[in-house]
């Protein structure tokens, strides 16, 4: 019995364990790595349905293109007294016509609409990836903000230690009142910025809800660390991968091979869309006819179609080729300027995670040291307090730098980067 009555409550409590996670994702609240972060934005950002919606109309817009013309029917009857009386007619007509486009027409039109629907399916894949980067930016942003909240709590903990300290040596007669004043002072700006640091990961935590398309007050937790990237690709590759991989650039091209079919279908104007038509011809007191015939419409004046839709074809292909090479030019620009900014980025942080920070940390154990042997004054601790929180902040923000620009640099090569890393190990 008492062995039941013990086994009892660890059965109640392994149920809550199992029961936790579900009740908490119900309630919106996640945990989430970098990747699920960014396939959750994929999946929900409402941006990628409007793009989504957009793909499928210009899908439906090719079924249309290429559909075949309805028939048109028509009736009318002869010799009726007056408008609204068919039963006094005399006779009448009973007719069905059909357009029929050239057979090589429906061709082109298809390569016309494809083109369109392939070009909306690229900017849709391009506003995956500046959703994906913008994602993860966003939740590099979130542990930027977490971070800065660790090192704040470490600063107040500092302040509070160094108070502690400066009120025994006052006890002690070795420092005056305005010593501890001064550590007063210090420990009230350390609770100061740990409160406006809830302030950055509230709009941190809002802002990466947005971007994957839940409720911007829901709780979201970060499950990676900052760490600085790995080495970046060579530059010539990455340069050549943006040219055969973004977007924007084959978007175009399926642009310019539309742009060539609307060409080549405006120069058949002289193919006629045959007009096809058959009625049925009744009076009263005679048998029924038939009657049937063919229209096409002949391009007399030719030079219309030469210098109207022919020559606009043509000149929207030329304006698409030098939008091409002006946009190749852009992207391999816009590769060169974020590659430099990644390298950049990678090793600020690497110069402040191997001599700065250690400098600092160095600089501020011996200072406090020296302090609690009379040495160092209350200036030169809070001083070197001061410069160690400011060393850690740097190095915080350059690990946020250090990974958004890499993300960065993936949407401008429009490709993931060769090196899958997980990054050097940070100093925590």
């Amino acid at each position: 019995m008492q062995s039941s009555m013990r086994i009892l409550p660890l059965t109640v409590a392994a149920l809550a364990v199992a029961l936790v996670p579900p009740l908490l994702e119900a309630q919106g609240v996640g945990t989430f790595h970098r990747r699920e972060a960014i396939d959750t934005a994929l999946a929900r950002n409402p941006a990628l349905a409007v793009a989504r919606e957009q793909v499928n109309q210009a899908r439906a817009r090719v079924v249309q293109a290429t559909a075949f013309p309805d028939p048109s029917l028509s009736a009318d009857y002869l010799g009726a007294t007056g408008i609204l009386s068919p039963g006094s007619r005399t006779g009448g007509d009973l007719g069905v016509s059909l357009t029929v486009p050239f057979p090589n027409k429906f061709h082109l039109r298809g390569v016309v609409s494809r083109a369109d629907l392939q070009s909306a399916e690229f900017a849709y894949t391009q506003l995956q990836q500046q959703t994906a980067s913008q994602t993860a930016q966003g939740y590099d942003a979130l542990l930027v903000a977490l971070r800065h909240q660790a090192d704040l709590t470490e600063g107040r903990r500092l302040a509070e230690d160094f108070l502690k300290r400066t009120e025994a040596r006052l006890e002690a007669g070795t420092v005056a009142k305005i010593d501890v004043i001064k550590a007063h002072v210090d420990l009230a700006a350390a609770e100061n910025a740990l409160i406006a640091n809830g302030r950055d990961i509230a709009n941190a935590r809002a802002s990466l809800n947005r971007l994957m398309g839940r409720p911007l007050g829901a709780p979201v937790e970060a499950a990676d660390s900052l760490v600085v990237p790995p080495e970046l690709p060579e530059l010539d590759s990455l340069l050549k991968s943006a040219q055969a991989s973004r977007p924007e650039l084959r978007s175009l091209a399926s642009q310019q091979a539309g742009a060539g079919a609307s060409t080549t279908l405006a120069k058949q104007y002289w193919l006629p869309d045959l007009g096809l038509f058959a009625s049925k011809n009744y009076s009263q007191g005679s048998p029924a006819t038939y009657t049937t015939g063919v229209g096409f419409t002949i391009p007399l004046f030719f030079w219309n179609h030469q210098r109207g839709e022919v020559s606009e074809s043509q000149h929207h292909e030329r304006e698409l080729q030098a939008s091409y090479r002006d946009l190749s030019a852009q992207v391999e620009q816009d590769v060169r300027v974020t590659y430099a900014s990644a390298a950049t980025a990678i090793l600020q942080a690497r110069y402040l995670r191997d001599e700065l920070l250690p400098e600092a940390r160095q600089a501020y154990h011996i200072t406090m040291v020296s302090y609690g042997l009379g040495g160092s004054s209350a200036l030169d601790v809070l001083d070197a307090r001061r410069t160690l929180l400011d060393a850690e902040r740097q190095y915080a923000e350059a690990l946020g730098a250090a990974n958004d620009t890499r993300a960065d640099l993936e949407r401008a090569v429009g490709a993931p980067l060769d090196i899958e890393s997980s990054g050097d190990a940070n100093d925590h």
